[in-house]
């Protein structure tokens, strides 16, 4: 219910930086300069889509931690939008996400292993202050069966969500009042990355 009230609230805030395009969440920024769009939906693809070295997270696992990464942040967009995008992966998948997405959005893993539990915590220290991850945080990780790799791209992905957070909520960019407003890009999303032309409106 807390997470409800938050998202209403939210959804009622207006931007408060004059001039942004008519577009929600990240989309707003994008729709800044085409040149910061494409980086911005290119360096998503880098991280949550494309085959990055030594790592063997899956896509569902890195929204994840994108969605982790976003509900410590307090940015309801990103974490609604990541979240739809996670369970959409999982689901395909073969997983079944029931309740993996409402324990990772209020600080836990669902029962989903040391491995990505480890990870989670990896990227949600990042999150909240990089100079908290400590050796002992990583060796959980690599123990628990992470390559490093799968380190790296938690680190990355929490550094970079981090970014798309703040410019989100920075901007107060409009945001949907619920999460089901997800469902149809996170089809598309599942089906063609961040950067395709096949995907009509990206959040972040």
């Amino acid at each position: 219910m807390a997470r409800d009230d938050e998202r209403r609230a939210r959804a009622a805030e207006a931007p408060i930086v004059g001039g942004l395009p008519d577009a929600p969440g990240i989309l707003a920024a994008m729709q800044l300069a085409p040149g910061l769009g494409a980086h911005l939906r290119g360096l998503a693809d880098e991280l949550l889509v494309n085959d990055f070295p030594g790592s063997t997270l899956t896509r569902g696992e890195r929204e994840l931690l994108a969605t982790a990464v976003s509900a410590g942040a307090g940015c309801v967009y990103c974490m609604d939008s990541h979240s739809a995008f996670a369970e959409e992966l999982l689901s395909a998948g073969g997983a079944k996400p029931d309740g993996v997405i409402d324990s990772v959005t209020t600080g836990g893993d669902a029962g989903r292993g040391p491995r990505l539990s480890a990870l989670l915590h990896i990227a949600r220290t990042v999150g909240r202050r990089a100079l908290d991850l400590s050796r002992a945080d990583v060796d959980r990780a690599t123990t628990a069966g992470a390559s490093d790799g799968d380190v790296q791209l938690a680190v990355l992905i929490a550094s970079a969500f981090s970014m798309y957070n703040r410019m989100v909520d920075g901007l107060r960019a409009r945001t949907p009042p619920t999460r089901e407003a997800f469902r149809d890009r996170a089809r598309q999303i599942a089906e063609h990355g961040y950067g395709s032309a096949g995907v009509k409106a990206i959040p972040g």
